[in-house]
C-alpha cells in the first residue's frame, strides 16, 4: 500500500530521537530514477541521518515515483502520509506561484547566479513552504535547461502543433508562446510518452535525456541554458516541529551537506550529459540566434507576469538578486 500510518508522523512529532533504542523510520519517496543524481544523493542524505541520529533515525528512499508518483509526493508529504519526500520544486507554482522564482527565464543562467537568486529567494519560500505545512531540509539545482525535439528547429516557424511535455506551468507557457500543444508527462513516464506520440518534445537538462534515452525517439538537443531549476526534499512541518532540538540539527547539517555535494554533481555532468547525447546520435547545439530571440520575448513576458502574480515578494527577490 501506498499510504503510510499517519500515525507515525503523529508518533514522530512528540518523541523525537534519543538514539538506536527509539530508532525510528521514514520513507522518503522521489520522482526520479535511481541512478539519477538526485535520487542518488537521497540516499547519500539518509546515510548521512542516520549517521549523525546515531542510528536514531533510519530513512529509506523511493526513487523513480515507486511509492507516490511525482505529482503525489508534495500532496503525501503536506498530509503526513509520508514524513519527507522529493519534488521539484517549480511544479508547484500553481499553487504557490513565488515557487517558480527559479523558472524566470534567461535571469540566473550558471550555477553561481542561481546560488544566488537561491539565496536572494530563500527566507520568502521557506514562508510560503511554512504555510503549507513543509519545511524544506536542502535544495539541489538541475543542469541548464534546452529543448528536445525530433527535427531539426530555427524558429516557431518549425514548432507549430508539435506536442510538448511540460512539467509545470512554466513550461506550458514556453510550448503555448512557440505555438505547442503542452500535455502534462511525469519524468517516470516520459521514456513511454515520447514511444507512443503522446509527447515529441521537451524542455530540460541533458539529464533527463541521459537518464530516458531519449535519442531512441528524438534527434535534437538545443542548448538554451534557460534557467537552472531546482528540485527540494521537504519534511511535513508538524513532525519537524515535533523533533528535538539534536534531532533537527542532524537532519539539517545532513541537508546542508548533501546539497552542497549535489549542486556540485550537477555542475560536474552538465557536460558530460552532451557528449552522451552526442553519442547516441543527437545533434547537441546553440539554438539558432532567432529561436533564441524568441525565447527570450517569451520569458521576458513570463518574467512580468510572475511579479505581477507574486506581487512585492517577488519583486524584493529580484531586487536583492540584482544588489548582490
Amino acid at each position: 500500500m501506498k499510504t503510510i500510518n499517519i500515525t507515525l508522523c503523529a508518533t514522530l512529532a512528540t518523541v523525537g530521537f534519543a538514539g538506536s533504542a527509539m530508532a525510528e523510520k521514514w520513507d522518503m519517496p522521489m520522482a526520479y530514477s535511481a541512478t539519477n543524481f538526485h535520487s542518488e544523493h537521497g540516499v547519500i542524505f539518509a546515510d548521512k541521518v542516520k549517521e549523525y541520529t546515531n542510528g536514531g533515525l533510519e530513512i529509506t528512499v523511493h526513487p523513480g515515483g515507486s511509492l507516490f508518483k511525482g505529482g503525489e509526493i508534495k500532496r503525501a508529504v503536506q498530509t503526513g502520509q509520508a514524513p519527507i519526500g522529493e519534488r521539484f520544486m517549480s511544479a508547484h507554482a500553481n499553487e504557490a506561484p513565488i515557487l517558480g522564482w527559479d523558472n524566470l527565464p534567461f535571469l540566473a543562467t550558471t550555477y553561481e547566479e542561481n546560488d544566488k537568486l537561491w539565496a536572494a529567494a530563500k527566507d520568502k519560500v521557506n514562508a510560503a513552504l511554512a504555510g503549507q505545512n513543509l519545511v524544506a531540509i536542502y535544495t539541489c539545482p538541475w543542469p541548464g535547461q534546452g529543448f528536445y525535439f525530433n527535427k531539426a528547429v530555427n524558429s516557431s516557424a518549425d514548432t507549430k502543433g508539435v506536442k510538448f511535455r511540460s512539467y509545470n506551468s512554466a513550461t506550458a507557457t514556453f510550448a503555448e508562446g512557440l505555438g505547442m500543444i503542452p500535455v502534462q508527462v511525469e519524468a517516470a513516464e516520459l521514456s513511454q510518452a515520447l514511444a507512443t506520440g503522446v509527447a515529441e518534445s521537451f524542455i530540460s537538462s541533458g539529464s533527463t535525456g541521459y537518464d530516458r534515452k531519449v535519442w531512441e525517439h528524438l534527434s535534437h538537443y538545443y542548448k538554451v541554458n534557460a534557467w537552472l531549476p531546482r528540485n527540494y526534499v521537504m519534511v511535513n512541518k508538524g513532525v519537524w516541529d515535533g523533533l528535538d532540538a539534536d534531532t533537527q540539527a542532524a537532519l539539517q547539517k545532513a541537508g546542508d551537506e548533501t546539497g552542497a555535494a549535489c549542486a556540485q554533481k550537477s555542475a560536474d555532468l552538465a557536460s558530460f550529459y552532451f557528449e552522451e547525447l552526442e553519442k547516441g546520435g543527437m545533434t547537441v547545439e546553440p539554438a539558432s540566434p532567432d529561436f533564441l530571440a524568441e525565447l527570450k520575448a517569451i520569458g521576458a513576458k513570463m518574467t512580468d507576469d510572475w511579479l505581477k502574480e507574486v506581487g512585492a515578494d517577488g519583486q524584493a527577490i529580484l531586487d536583492a538578486y540584482k544588489a548582490n
